[in-house]
């Protein structure tokens, strides 16, 4: 396994040598012709016969996908793998001699940081010795597949946590692949068996997801699928990893994971037993509780907090008495204006259970960072998301992070201009920049605060847009990406480089202006979420 792994990033990195992208998949890999021009077809063949194609021996797929159990791999194949890679070495310092190129290896991939996803303590000695014993009464392993469970344990031990997560990866899959053919009645289903699909090649729904519950579903999709997650068994089969410095907290989350699945397939009797071990108990607790960290939702909501408390901290320098002949009020006068009433209408749709609100008058100043972290504390329904839900999200976390990137700038500006301002440093052009700058960003703080608002509320309602017709749908779509054109727009007059602060003053009026026209439509997702609730239906 090992050793396709590199072998597969190693021929990456002679293609991306010659000036091509690597495909994803091997077999693609496989049947370059530019890799034929530096190995010969031959060799290339040979290679497609061992491990790139179902009509060969296809055995990284076979041992990857914990089809073949230890004695069904025959020592020769690995022998001959190890001698072909050799050659590969040979025929490819030949090449490199004749051309005068110097194969630059990828930098492995470093995986990403599991932060608040590492629910599971770091497991002990004694926990192992407990997980070992799980392991050995678990009806989820078959017995012809126990001595990889030991050798993972084993790595795990050992300190080799690269080789623990490749062992667990495999027999994962291949104990919930036969879960799946059992749960969902299709014994033929046991080859190709689509683990993590919502929905059979008939339509039917897929029931392992409601015999394994959404948190440990959360917790697959987490660790192998989602695009921003650590992405292991993709990142470690492909090569793209550093084995020796794969990280004991990524193997240990999955080694805990494991060990709460298996004790699942335990006898009732055993397993209440094991619960009642203190570690065992809470780690089935912690697996129950697990949602979903690296969902496009959830990261939007880790984007908004940040985003929202970055804005909080801004250095507001006082607005010098001196602007008030310099600046022109009015437009801001109407911006605020605009975000009072906004804002009002907004207060509408929070919690009532918050105590944040009080009638129609809102909350107290500087209580809006509690609103918006409350929003994003909201349990939203992550598994499964339709397309259209997942679009929205993708807009939302695009609106957020040029809010971010405002947030960045003009806390960094703030900064700057107000020392050389106290310093007498600016020349005249420079100071009524200065002056424009300080009258934006007591406006721009408020206004950003009111789109974060915004955003969060939307996201509570977010599966409310499926209730949406096409047209209602498009609508909706349009709206928001005039947000997100305002932001980015925002975002390019704030850089160091243009400073253009009258000009964000009037985006940000004409921005505030289809924030509120659109509000009055009630066409957005909480005033849908309202309607429904009125009605009874949620």
């Amino acid at each position: 396994m090992k050793l396709t792994a590199c072998l597969e990033r190693a021929l990456g990195d002679v293609l991306v040598l010659l000036g091509k992208d690597c495909p994803f998949l091997l077999r693609d890999l496989l049947a370059s012709e530019e890799l034929a021009e530096v190995f010969g077809r031959p060799v290339m063949d040979v290679l497609k016969v061992f491990i790139g194609s179902p009509s060969g021996l296809n055995l990284r797929n076979v041992l990857w996908h914990g089809f073949a159990s230890p004695l069904e791999i025959p020592p020769k194949y690995c022998s001959m793998m190890v001698l072909l890679t050799a050659g590969l070495g040979q025929l490819l310092k030949t090449y490199l001699e004749q051309t005068e190129l110097v194969l630059a290896h990828r930098p492995c991939v470093a995986l990403a940081d599991l932060g608040e996803a590492a629910v599971f303590p770091d497991v002990t000695p004694a926990v192992l010795g407990l997980l070992e014993d799980v392991m050995r009464n678990s009806a989820f392993i078959r017995k012809v597949m126990m001595p990889y469970w030991e050798a993972a344990l084993l790595g795990f031990r050992s300190h080799r946590f690269a080789d623990c997560a490749m062992l667990l990866l495999t027999q994962l899959e291949a104990g919930l692949r036969s879960v799946f053919a059992t749960v969902n009645q299709c014994p033929r289903r046991l080859l190709t068996a689509g683990i993590l699909a919502k929905h059979l090649n008939d339509g039917k729904v897929n029931q392992l997801p409601l015999f394994l519950g959404e948190p440990a579903m959360e917790f697959l999709w987490d660790f192998l699928n989602h695009q921003e997650g650590p992405r292991i068994r993709d990142r470690l089969s492909h090569g793209e990893i550093n084995l020796p410095e794969f990280p004991k907290e990524v193997a240990s989350q999955l080694l805990a994971f494991s060990g709460v699945l298996l004790l699942r397939f335990v006898d009732e009797d055993l397993s209440a037993a094991f619960k009642k071990e203190a570690a065992i108990g809470s780690l089935a607790a912690l697996a129950d509780g697990y949602s979903a960290h690296f969902h496009p939702i959830s990261q939007l909501k880790k984007q908004v907090l940040s985003c929202e408390e970055s804005i909080r901290v801004w250095p507001l320098p006082p607005l010098p008495e001196v602007a008030a002949r310099s600046v022109a009020a009015s437009e801001t006068h109407a911006c605020e204006a605009f975000v009072t009433d906004t804002l009002a209408e907004l207060l509408r749709h929070l919690p009532e259970r918050s105590g944040l609100v009080s009638g129609c008058d809102g909350p107290p100043a500087g209580r809006w960072p509690e609103a918006i972290q409350e929003l994003c504390g909201t349990p939203i329904r992550t598994l499964f998301c339709p397309r259209t839900v997942l679009e929205v999200v993708t807009v939302l976390r695009s609106i957020g992070a040029c809010c971010a990137c405002v947030s960045r700038q003009v806390a960094a500006s703030a900064e700057l201009r107000h020392q050389q301002w106290v310093e007498r440093r600016l020349r005249s052009r420079q100071r009524q920049t200065y002056l424009h700058m300080v009258s934006s960003v007591k406006l721009l703080s408020p206004v950003l605060h009111l789109i974060l608002l915004l955003i969060a509320l939307e996201l509570v309602n977010i599966h409310m847009v499926c209730g949406k017709n096409p047209c209602e749908y498009q609508q909706y779509l349009k709206f928001l990406k005039s947000i997100l054109q305002y932001a980015e727009k925002l975002a390019a007059h704030t850089s160091p480089e243009r400073n253009k602060w009258s000009e964000a003053v009037s985006l940000t009026h004409a921005a505030l202006r289809k924030i509120w026209d659109f509000t009055e439509k009630k066409q957005m997702l909480m005033h849908l979420a309202k309607k429904s609730a009125s009605k009874g239906v949620l």
